[in-house]
């Protein structure tokens, strides 16, 4: 039998860590030859070596930033065809009360999480419309479905890719195209173990004390793993999903109902 990815081209965003790199190794798992996109060639190139038998590319881009997309994309299609999975996972976090929050806090938050989801988009978007088959999968938050307090600018740019996958998938939904999110809750990541550091160093409190804080918004008293995310992921990239689309999917141990 062939894999159930077999024939896809997956290009994945913030692929060289955490929840990114899960994502990468169990699409290729899969039989999804796999582009890998992010800002660290060392990075990505490590996670790359160990992506089984399948075909895989390695690309340094910033998704926000057209013109690097584009170059990004041409490379990609140059090895390996259309892209036919997208998989929008690269992200910032930053914390603190609105009124602390910068300018450059702000417009970093929309730049990277909001409008690199939207660039993205429209570069892959052709590649599936022209072969009449794409998934989107748009790695957002439950700060994209719930607010949180001191990150108001990231529940922002959240919510802003929860409102573009529906839009796109509106779009698309007679494309034989599937525009999707996923909402992970508070996953055991790099972004995480920053804002536990950030925790005890205006609180005082322990890591302990902090990751406590943390997982308390989970009914399930722990943090998400990245492969959890994954595998929502890869469920939604499966051609035998093509009448799921627009939803936001919260893997967060029951955080958000």
């Amino acid at each position: 039998m062939s894999p159930p990815l077999g024939g896809l081209h997956a290009l994945v965003t913030g692929a060289g860590r955490g929840i990114g790199a899960a994502i990468a190794r169990v699409l290729a798992d899969s039989g999804a030859d796999v582009t890998l996109l992010g800002r660290s060639l060392p990075d990505l190139e490590r996670i790359a070596a160990n992506l089984g038998n399948v075909r895989r590319c390695c690309q340094v881009a910033d998704v926000a930033n057209a013109e690097s997309v584009r170059a990004a994309a041409v490379a990609a299609r140059a090895a390996m065809g259309p892209i036919t999975l997208l998989v929008n996972n690269a992200g910032q976090a930053m914390s603190g009360p609105i009124g602390k929050t910068t300018d450059a806090q702000w417009q970093t938050m929309l730049a990277v999480n909001l409008t690199g989801t939207f660039l993205c988009m429209r570069e892959c978007l052709p590649d599936m419309l022209k072969v009449g088959f794409g998934r989107i999968v748009n790695v957002a938050s439950t700060a994209g479905i719930v607010g949180y307090p001191y990150v108001s600018a990231y529940c922002a740019s959240k919510h802003g890719v929860i409102g573009l996958t529906r839009a796109v998938a509106l779009e698309t939904a007679r494309k034989n195209i599937t525009v999707n999110a996923v909402c992970p809750g508070y996953t055991d990541t790099d972004i995480v173990k920053a804002s536990i550091a950030n925790i005890t160093a205006k609180t005082g409190r322990t890591e302990a004390e902090a990751l406590a804080e943390l997982v308390s918004h989970n009914p399930q008293g722990r943090l998400v793993t990245s492969e959890e995310v994954a595998d929502t992921v890869r469920w939604l990239c499966l051609r035998s999903t093509s009448s799921i689309t627009g939803q936001s999917i919260a893997v967060a141990g029951g955080e958000v109902m």
